[in-house]
Parts: structure tokens; C-alpha cells; sequence
């Protein structure tokens, strides 16, 4: 943290005010991010020991912008510390804006106009940049290759499919991996492939799109990046939106080359196929392996992409052992679960913790990387007094004490206001975890009174579901 502060101060001469941890580690890449901002300034840092990621971030920004890409200025950097200091485009994902501009199926004029702008971009790294870039930086591979491919299938393969209990052939599986793997490699690879173009690596600021988190691009196909936009699972675009944003893009695509059209739609649902996997095998890894859960609840969506494929598509390659495990996972009793289980997701799940200050803040393991903090510290504490030495903020003695305190009323009316329009917001945004904090010295009075207090708030609302838990307690009684 500290080098990132210097960084800070270095480039705009101003001293951190506020530090603010952004997403941190959800994508399980290890890299941190935060916020630092002064009064009147802000950038994003970020803090990474993969050296080789970083130059090639680092580079392709630079050469990105040298073309007039929408992408980050880097301010300063030290990848001896692996950090550095990027341009701050504020807080509004494509995924967030599509969020908060649909109802179901229905998606806003606003959100598809911020679509057809980002796909309208594309091409331009693609081709434009791609044409001069210096793809000896990439990282770890130099174009989406065999290896590149069969990396991704393996990882569906073992993480996904063997996890996910469904049966499976491995040497007719294998026939049909070289099978894939050969076809993709047959078509024109000579383009900037971003690897990860999808919406939640996609800001939107005064209505324009800028765009991060290339630093795994490599030399490939065009057909990758846009299958991965308009088949990012949670984002759960229309059939006909899909087929309207495909057109618009080889549209933009003919300004810097001559597509031709049905060549491109021959390998086109190949590689939404290939994409689709390679997700996948990121869920069951990050949900079935190490058991962030979270991480399944995209599961249904990348199903129901798969449904509407198995009904609507049909390669110009067989592959049968392939297409019988796509029809097993569809029709898994296991996976249909996770469907049930992301349908009672529905609720708001907010859970709320007491704390000591001594033990450090709560961790969040829900990957939205934490949530409302309160210190209540500042409040008269009852652990100064003998009688209360030995009880907590949920024996009716403290909580009688604390009631009479005006002190408390005034700091739970602000904090309930805040957790409540957050609340309103995160329900109406489709959100499913918030996490509210009370701290203290101790984390066994004040704390736990608090959190004990805004749960039975929050309890009388619908669509809510609450978890209390009182940190420090629950260790002292295990």
C-alpha cells in the first residue's frame, strides 16, 4: 500500500486523503486494487507480483493509447514493487449499467446504445492496434495457439465437467478436443485478441465506454472477442439483441477490412462454444475446487447459452462426444440445483458482523469484496463498568443500558439510513450479498448491540435475508 501511496504523490504532487479497496482478489488473478484519492483527485492502483502481466498491460495501455484508444493513462509505476498508478474512470461497469437499464428480457434504448458503442470499438484493437503491437510482451502465450486452446479445454474438462459429475468418455472427448482445436485453428489469426472483452471490464463515464483488463491479449481470431461479450454469462443478452450487436459489429468491422461474412459466422459459434468452456471451467475452479460459491451462481446462464445453442446452431464439424456432455450437463439433476439454488438467490442476503478493531475488519468471502463499515467506538461503552465486564450487547442488561444512551439512537438511525437506501438499491440492481460491520474495542458490547439491532430491522423487510455474526463471540465459543 505504501508504494502505491507514493506513486500517488509523486505523480500529482498531493498528499492520499482516502483509500478505498476495490474488488480486490474476486477474479481469483491475486491482483489488488484500490482506489487513492486527495481532494480534489483520484487514480486506481493496483498491486501485482506477476512481473510479465504487468509489462504487457503496461505496454499494450501505452501503445493503446498512442493509437486513441479509450483505455487507462498510466501515471507512474514501480515493477520492482509490482505496482502501478492508473487513470480512475469511476464505478459504472457495462454489466452495472445493463443492470439497472432491463427489466428481465427487457433491456433499455440506453443500455443497447452502450452496447453498439463498445462493439463499435473493437475492431479498432483488433486490427487497428493489433496491426503495429508488439506481441512479444504477451503473456503467457503470443497468440491463442494449440496450447492456449487446450489449456482452456482441460480446464473445462477437469473443472468443470469431472467436478460437475458429468460422465464422460476421455479418449472420444480427446478425439473431439483435436477435432475443435484443429477447426478453430483454420481460421484467419492474425488480430489482437483481448482474451477477457466482457462486461464487467468495460467502464462507462459521461455515456462512453474505456476499457481494462487486456493484459492477457495475444494474437487470435476476430471471432473471440465479440462471442465473449455477447455470451458473457450473467449478462444474459437477449437471442435477438446477440444477432443485432453481431450485425453491428461486422458493420464497424468493414470500416478496417473487407469482412467476409460467411467465413466469419463459420468458425463464429466455434469459438462461442470454446469461450463458453473456458468460463465454465473458471466457475467450477473458483466454485467447485476451492468453494467460493459465488462463482456458481453464473452456472445457469452459461446453461441456458448453452440450450439455446444445442437448438439453434449446428457446427460444420461433428462433435458428438462434446455435444452429448453439453446434453447431460443441461439435464444434470446436480446442475439443475445450482439453478434452484441461484433462483432462491433471489433474496438480498445481508449479513452483518460485530468486530474488535484490535483483530483487524471482518473478510468478505462472497467476492463482492466487502461492504459498510461502522466504528462505534465512539459511543459510551458499557465494558468500562464491572456489572457488564461479562456480558455481551445481547443480554438485556448492556442492551437496556445502551437504549438509554441518546448517543446510540442517533448513530443507529444514521447507520440504519445508510444500510437501508443501499438495501433499496442493491435489490433493485438484482445484487444477492451486502455485508454491514460494527466495530468497537472489543467487539463484545457496543458492536454486537448494534449489528443485533439493524438485523431485526432488516428482518421485518421482504426479500431480505439476514446473517448475523458476532466475530469475536463466535471464537471465544466455537
Amino acid at each position: 500500500m505504501e508504494v502505491l501511496k507514493r506513486l500517488f504523490e509523486q505523480h500529482f504532487h498531493a498528499p492520499v486523503e482516502r483509500v478505498e479497496p476495490l474488488q480486490g482478489q474476486l477474479g481469483g488473478s491475486g491482483r489488488k486494487i484500490i482506489r487513492l484519492s486527495s481532494e480534489r483527485l483520484s487514480a486506481i492502483g493496483i498491486l501485482y507480483n506477476v512481473r510479465e502481466e504487468n509489462v504487457a498491460f503496461l505496454e499494450f495501455s501505452r501503445h493503446f493509447r498512442r493509437h486513441g484508444l479509450p483505455v487507462p493513462e498510466i501515471y507512474a509505476e514501480d515493477l520492482n514493487q509490482g505496482a502501478y498508478l492508473e487513470q480512475d474512470f469511476g464505478n459504472t461497469t457495462l454489466f452495472e449499467f445493463l443492470s439497472d437499464h432491463r427489466n428481465g428480457a427487457t433491456i433499455a434504448p440506453e443500455a443497447v446504445a452502450a452496447y453498439r458503442d463498445v462493439v463499435a470499438v473493437l475492431p479498432r484493437f483488433q486490427v487497428e492496434a493489433g496491426r503495429d503491437l508488439n506481441y512479444k510482451v504477451c503473456y503467457p502465450r503470443s497468440s491463442f495457439d494449440r496450447q492456449s486452446i487446450a489449456w482452456d479445454l482441460n480446464y473445462f474438462k477437469y473443472y468443470f465437467l469431472r467436478l460437475a459429475g458429468i460422465p464422460f468418455n476421455e479418449q472420444a472427448l480427446e478425439t473431439d478436443f483435436s477435432r475443435l482445436t484443429k477447426f478453430l485453428l483454420s481460421a484467419s489469426r492474425d488480430y489482437f485478441l483481448y482474451r477477457d472483452f466482457q462486461s464487467r471490464n468495460i467502464m462507462l463515464r459521461d455515456g462512453r465506454p474505456f476499457f481494462l483488463d487486456y493484459q492477457g491479449g495475444r494474437k487470435g481470431a476476430l471471432q473471440y472477442d465479440i462471442a465473449s461479450l455477447l455470451y458473457d454469462a450473467k449478462a444474459d443478452l437477449p437471442p435477438d439483441l446477440r444477432q443485432q450487436l453481431l450485425d453491428h459489429y461486422l458493420d464497424s468491422l468493414a470500416g478496417f477490412l473487407d469482412p467476409d461474412r460467411p467465413a466469419f459466422m463459420q468458425y463464429y459459434y466455434a469459438y462461442v462454444y470454446v469461450r463458453i468452456m473456458q468460463a465454465l471451467g473458471a466457475y467450477g475452479f473458483r466454485g467447485f475446487y476451492e468453494r467460493k460459491e459465488h462463482f456458481l451462481q453464473s452456472v445457469p446462464y452459461a446453461l441456458k447459452n448453452i440450450r439455446w445453442l444445442l437448438h439453434n446452431v449446428e457446427l460444420p464439424i461433428a462433435l458428438p462426444t462434446l455435444m452429448e456432455a453439453f446434453k447431460s450437463m443441461v439435464a444434470s439433476d446436480k446442475l439443475q440445483g445450482l439453478t434452484m439454488e441461484a433462483g432462491k438467490a433471489e433474496k438480498l442476503r445481508v449479513r452483518i458482523f460485530s468486530f474488535s478493531f484490535h483483530r483487524g475488519l471482518p473478510q468478505d468471502d462472497t467476492g463482492n469484496g466487502g461492504g459498510f463499515v461502522f466504528d462505534g467506538r465512539s459511543l459510551p461503552n458499557p465494558g468500562r463498568e464491572e456489572r457488564f465486564k461479562t456480558l455481551t450487547g445481547n443480554d438485556a442488561p448492556v442492551a437496556e443500558y445502551l437504549d438509554q444512551q441518546e448517543s446510540v439512537h442517533q448513530f443507529l438511525a444514521s447507520a440504519t439510513s445508510l444500510v437501508d437506501a443501499s438495501v433499496s438499491t442493491y435489490q433493485r440492481r438484482g445484487f444477492r450479498h451486502l455485508m454491514v460491520s460494527f466495530g468497537c474495542t472489543g467487539g463484545q458490547h457496543r458492536s454486537v448491540y448494534l449489528a443485533e439491532q439493524l438485523a431485526k430491522h432488516l428482518r421485518a423487510k421482504d426479500g431480505v435475508e439476514v446473517v448475523v455474526h458476532h466475530r469475536e463471540q463466535e471464537q471465544l465459543n466455537p
